[in-house]
């Protein structure tokens, strides 16, 4: 017992203790800290005497520790599922479920989860259930079923394994004899019918989706019922029809919204992880992280709508152009209005490109209004402007929505949001890059995957919130996203040059600050501290294009027109900032802005040991393709270029014959040295940008393009 002072009302609830080991498993350990009952100084020992008014009240607390598995061999995560304390760890089986096919395939699990069966019993003998050896086999029994129902709702996809379903009928197998009248056992056979049934029709289907894919304008159709089962209406529509702007603002930004809605709903999460998704682009990974290539399509044909129709007619006057600029203004307001963040930041890219950005005349014929509305917009991917970042926003609005009344909701706020799924598949590329498969003594980092599931499960939220759109399809709109005609990155930047010579700078173009300071996120989530924002002016629009791929080179031709001379939207100290693909992989136009020098990560479990993120690229016939990287202040220049051709997929990684050059501001290029450390010796007022070349008379290695 002990008298309440301001000191002990500040303690935290919950402190870290440090570690512990048991059986190879490496626990942390908390100490929580919780008040048990109320006593007056006359109250019995069980307080049942009221305090009197005025009195000095004590508070009893209770102080119990938590221990949370951070590392061990599969074998023991595997029984934990099983053995673990729910009330002290319930985000374990979550975290597992969630992430386990990241280290280890779904069969695997089974096999040492699901229990043998018993033997079938002689006549007459029957199993005494008070003996406490089947009474522990019983209660594992209930802990398998309770984990498998929570596998079959949540994640029914990882059963999927055509033909035969083999996993699945293992799990069917088991709840047959450990729970028959179950739900559980219902629930798997159900789904093993499904699959079964759905086979056919499910191939059907991608072979239209991937057909439907192969036209430009529509990436996906938005539900099973509307433009693939429609699809000889929607090709009559397509041969004649009105042009996409035809169309009203709020039927355009509707219809985007319901395949935004559809797309992000049908997200299989685990396809987001850093680890799923970096390997899309290797050779045979065709058919990885389909939904989440669905999503980027999408993305990728809301882009080229915009540059088409803006761009499409170079005979237009900038006045009529600048009504289509205003109308795609307003079409992303109406998104905003809709909470649809996906289309919004797809038309807000485009119209940050450098092909549409530099056209001085037609930005200068918008009035006032919608040149205001643009810039309140792109503040929206911004860290400027008190934190008003799209991350920010999208937690104020859930926040908004789950402390709203009963009965409030639907008359205040649209249903969603739909977020850029692009901040969220950046954080777990980062993650993945950061932090370690196994610890020391081949142990599983399962604290690396406790961090990705918050993120996953933060996903299958707002999954959850896209439900609630009540939107129907317009075939008209449809045809015309199709029928919209497509640019290169070239053709755009080439017919922009046509419709305005290049000329002197002129301030009429919108000024637009686009940085996103992932570094400072990145090292929250590590060390849970947050860093301090790196001084730096945000790339100007104009020197560099949203639709920029990785596989564009240096030297492109968007870079030749200089930048408007516009002052900068608020003064400060300025530095560097660097382009990097939505995840640091992406190809396409889904981009932002990343500055990758400037506050450094602290690594867990290290002492005086930092880290920063950087993006390495190999000068070969393939392109400018980076690869992201963790640069620690340990790291030699031999041991980052040997991680560097991993990356790239090199086959034979021959790290000296490789010399590594960080590329400055101004195309030029520090040389590190061979034997130098990399993290000290690079620029730090540099982006973090790094080339990859041969040395003279080096060997010719083989590499492998990336699909």
């Amino acid at each position: 017992m002990e008298r309440t002072t301001s000191k002990e009302l500040a303690l935290a609830p919950l402190q870290d203790w440090g570690e512990e080991t048991e059986d190879g498993a490496v626990y942390s350990v908390s100490l929580r800290r919780q008040r048990s009952q109320r006593l007056s100084p006359g109250a019995g020992p069980r307080g049942t005497q009221a305090p009197s008014p005025g009195a000095d009240t004590f508070l009893h607390y209770r102080t119990s520790k938590v221990r949370t598995l951070r590392a061990a061999r599969l074998e023991r995560l595997v029984r934990e599922l099983v053995s673990g304390d729910r009330e002290q760890d319930p985000g374990f089986v979550p975290a597992f479920l969630a992430t386990h096919r990241a280290f280890v395939p779904t069969a695997r699990v089974l096999d040492l989860l699901l229990p043998p069966p018993p033997p079938p019993l002689p006549p007459g003998v029957e199993i005494k259930k008070t003996e406490g050896r089947d009474l522990t086999f019983n209660n594992n029994l209930r802990a398998v079923v309770s984990v498998l129902g929570s596998w079959l709702r949540d994640y029914p996809q990882d059963f999927w394994d055509p033909p035969a379903h083999s996993d699945l009928g293992s799990v069917c197998t088991f709840l047959g004899w450990a729970a028959p009248s179950g739900a559980e056992a219902r629930e798997a056979e159900k789904l093993l019918g499904d699959f079964l049934k759905n086979a056919e029709p499910q191939q059907e289907e991608e072979e239209r989706s991937q057909t439907w894919a192969g036209h430009p304008g529509v990436a996906q159709i938005p539900r099973p019922d509307s433009p693939v089962g429609c699809l000889e209406e929607v090709e009559g529509l397509v041969r004649e029809g009105p042009e996409l702007l035809d169309f009203s603002v709020d039927d355009v930004a509707e219809q985007l919204t319901l395949m935004d809605a559809e797309l992000f709903s049908r997200v299989r999460p685990f396809e987001c992880l850093g680890s799923v998704w970096s390997q899309r682009d290797r050779p045979g990974a065709t058919g990885t992280a389909s939904t989440v290539r669905a999503t980027v399509t999408q993305f990728n044909t809301v882009t080229g709508c915009v540059l088409g129709s803006v761009l499409g007619s170079p005979g237009l006057a900038a006045p009529q152009r600048a009504q289509r600029l205003e109308k795609w203004i307003r079409i992303a307001q109406r998104c905003r209005e809709l909470r649809n963040f996906s289309s919004l930041r797809a038309i807000l890219s485009a119209l940050q490109s450098n092909p549409i950005y530099r056209l001085k005349r037609s930005w200068g014929a918008l009035s006032r209004e919608p040149l205001s509305t643009f810039r309140k917009l792109s503040q929206i991917f911004s860290d400027e402007n008190n934190h008003l970042s799209s991350r920010e926003i999208l937690s104020q609005e859930e926040a908004t929505e789950e402390n709203a009344p009963p009965g409030s909701l639907p008359s205040k706020l649209p249903p969603g949001p739909i977020p850029y799924l692009g901040t969220f598949l950046t954080d777990l590329v980062m993650l993945d890059t950061a932090l370690p498969d196994m610890l020391e003594g081949d142990l599983i980092n399962f604290e690396k995957r406790r961090k990705e599931w918050e993120i996953l499960a933060h996903i299958q939220q707002l999954q959850r919130c896209c439900q609630s759109y009540c939107l129907s399809s317009h075939l008209p709109i449809l045809a015309a996203l199709r029928t919209q005609r497509q640019l290169s990155e070239e053709q755009s930047y080439r017919i922009s040059r046509v419709i305005e010579p290049p000329a002197a700078s002129c301030p009429s173009s919108p000024r637009v600050r686009r940085r996103i300071s992932l570094t400072k996120r990145l090292s929250a989530k590590l060390s849970r501290e947050r860093g301090s924002s790196p001084g730096g002016s945000p790339r100007d629009p104009s020197s560099s294009t949203s639709s920029l791929s990785p596989a564009s080179p240096p030297s492109s031709p968007r870079t030749r027109d200089p930048p408007p001379s516009s002052p900068p939207a608020s003064p400060g100290p300025q530095g560097p900032s660097t382009k990097l693909p939505l995840s640091p992989d992406l190809p396409g136009p889904w981009t932002l802005a990343l500055p990758l020098s400037g506050p450094h990560i602290s690594l867990p479990g290290q002492q005086g040991s930092e880290a920063c993120v950087v993006r390495v690229s190999i000068d070969n016939d393939h392109g400018n393709l980076y690869r992201s990287i963790l640069l620690t202040s340990q790291d030699k220049a031999p041991s980052v270029v040997q991680r560097a051709l991993e990356k790239h997929n090199v086959a034979q990684p021959w790290a000296q014959d490789y010399q590594l050059f960080q590329a400055l501001p101004g195309d030029r290029e520090l040389l590190i040295p061979d034997n130098a450390n990399v993290f000290y010796a690079m620029s730090p007022a540099a982006p973090g940008d790094f080339v990859l070349r041969r040395k003279e008379g080096a060997r010719r290695t083989t590499s492998v393009s990336p699909a």
